[in-house]
This record gives structure tokens, C-alpha cells and sequence, in this order.
């Protein structure tokens, strides 16, 4: 890109596509998964009641990109657990923040300035892991398209997708929260970054990959600290759903019928449908249908009087 030659930002942005992820990166990335299960309802009872189910599920947690990721290139599911290094590190960190004394690790991690330092970094870990899945897939598919990006976006979110499974290893079952039900942001924007790589790669993007890093990571980050440090729960990707609905999935009747219902959080509630206008056309629907039935039933009785008057 010529404006970042202008901009004096190509060593930067060449320099940031060199960095390691371990241990540092790997590090936040672990640290912030693990609390996010601990936030989690009844989490801390079954880390009292069974600490080997909480470890397991910490570990699909902070490795259920790379499981998925790998059941869906048929490779072993095990294989992200054969990095001793890794796995070590992942337990230290889930003992620390479940277990340690006074509970001193989780309380120093969920503070607001090095929450927002471990989840800008964890950002930064989810760039490499999305570039890494349709890498992966590239090596397999050259021209598979849909798999590279089904595949980097699994590597990228995959503890999201996978959270239904992970619920169950803690005795909980709640299908509602299906990411592909209502997206949460990180898996929306993990699929808009693996389309970004997979486009990059396969040279349908004319962007220098280290550029395509950079720019990225950078977009990630700062909308991570923006929305923590405003506490905004709406995604910033909503404006461009609602276009999107509206302009390819807008092509409803004008008046629904009472099996139609529009859920908070959905495309077809941010495109400005609500429940009201459904509940309306279920009430006249159902006048309409109870005052038929009146008619119907007056018809019968007319019809019984004047057969018994023929008799």
C-alpha cells in the first residue's frame, strides 16, 4: 500500500507480522479465556465439586480454535494438546485464577487498566490464529475458498462456536446459546477477518499480507478497548448488518402471520421489525378467525332448525 509508505508505518507493520506469540501473547490469551469461564454461572461450584471437569474446560477454552479447527481438516483432536509448552502454561494460569490465595490473581487480572492491556493482547493473538487456520487450510484446499474461511474462523473463534460442548463438560445444557443463533462480536469479527485472509491469500485481495496484519489487528484492538472502556455491549459491525438485511433479507409480507416472531439481537430486529407489529397482526388474525367460527357455528345451528322443520 502506497499510504503506508507515505505514512511511514511498512517497517512497522512488517515488524508487528514477526511477532511471537509465545509466551506473552499466549499468555493474555490464556489468562482472559480463563476468567471468562470463571465469570461464568456456577463455574466456581464445579471448580470446588470437580477440578479436573473445570480443567478440561479451560482448555477448550483456550484451545477450541485449534480442536475445531482440526476435526474439520480430520486431523487429530488431541493434537493442540501435544504442545507440552502451551498446555503447561494454560494449567498454570487456570490454577492461579481459580485457586490462588485470596483469590489474588483473578482480582489483579479483572481490574480495568491490565484487563485492557490482556485483552488488547489477546486481539492480537486471535490475528495470528485466523491467519493460521486459512494457512492450514490453504495447504490442503489451494482453492477452496469456503474452507479456508470455515477454517479460519474456527481457529479463530473456536471457543465461542464449540461453547455448547463446553457447557456440558460442566453439567450445563443450553442449545439457546448457540453462537450461530445470535453471533457475539468476537465471532462475527473473526469471520470477517478470515474472508479478509482467505481473499489475501489466495491473491483475490491485491494487499501485502503484513499490511492486511496490521491494519487488522489494529481495527481489532482498538474497538476491543473502545467498547470496554465504554461499556458497550452493541457491536459495531450492527450498522452494517442492517443494511445488509435490508437490503437481501428485508422481502417479508406486510402483515406477518402469528408464527412469525422477531428475537432481540437479530438481524431482523436491527433492521427495525419488532414484536409489537407481530403481536398486532396475531390479535386481528385471531378476531378475524373467532368471528368466522361464530358465523360457522350459526350456519349449523340454521341448518338443523330447518331440517327438523321439513321433518
Amino acid at each position: 500500500m502506497n499510504l503506508f509508505s507515505l505514512l511511514d508505518l511498512n517497517e512497522l507493520a512488517l515488524g508487528m507480522s514477526k511477532l511471537s506469540m509465545f509466551p506473552l501473547f499466549d499468555t493474555a490469551h490464556y489468562v482472559v479465556s480463563t476468567m471468562a469461564l470463571k465469570e461464568q454461572p456456577g463455574a466456581v461450584d464445579v471448580a470446588r465439586r470437580s477440578p479436573f471437569a473445570c480443567w478440561f474446560s479451560a482448555m477448550l477454552h483456550c484451545f477450541g480454535g485449534a480442536v475445531l479447527s482440526g476435526l474439520m481438516l480430520a486431523q487429530p483432536s488431541v493434537a493442540p494438546l501435544s504442545n507440552t509448552g502451551s498446555v503447561l502454561l494454560a494449567s498454570v494460569v487456570w490454577y492461579l485464577v481459580f485457586y490462588c490465595p485470596a483469590n489474588l490473581v483473578y482480582r489483579c487480572s479483572a481490574s480495568l487498566p491490565v484487563r485492557l492491556v490482556l485483552s488488547g493482547m489477546k486481539e492480537v493473538s486471535r490475528t495470528w490464529k485466523v491467519l493460521g487456520g486459512v494457512t492450514q487450510a490453504r495447504k490442503q484446499y489451494t482453492d477452496a475458498l469456503l474452507v479456508m474461511i470455515a477454517v479460519g474462523w474456527a481457529r479463530g473463534a473456536g471457543g465461542g462456536l464449540i461453547s455448547n460442548f463446553e457447557q456440558l463438560v460442566r453439567g450445563v445444557w443450553k442449545p439457546e446459546t448457540n453462537e450461530l443463533l445470535k453471533m457475539s462480536y468476537p465471532t462475527k469479527v473473526t469471520l470477517v477477518g478470515a474472508v479478509l485472509f482467505t481473499l489475501q491469500q489466495s491473491y483475490r485481495l491485491p494487499v501485502k499480507e503484513h499490511h492486511l496484519i496490521f491494519v487488522y489487528t489494529v481495527f481489532l484492538v482498538v474497538n476491543k478497548v473502545w467498547m470496554m472502556l465504554t461499556g458497550s455491549t452493541s457491536s459495531p459491525l450492527a450498522p452494517l448488518e442492517g443494511v445488509l438485511y435490508r437490503t437481501f433479507f428485508a422481502l417479508q409480507p406486510e402483515q406477518p402471520s402469528c408464527a412469525t416472531q422477531v428475537y432481540p439481537g437479530t438481524l431482523a430486529h436491527l433492521s427495525g421489525k419488532n414484536s409489537d407489529n407481530g403481536a398486532a397482526a396475531c390479535a386481528t388474525q385471531k378476531r378475524t378467525n373467532s368471528a368466522a367460527e361464530t358465523v360457522g357455528k350459526r350456519s349449523v345451528k340454521g341448518s338443523h332448525t330447518e331440517t327438523r322443520k321439513d321433518k
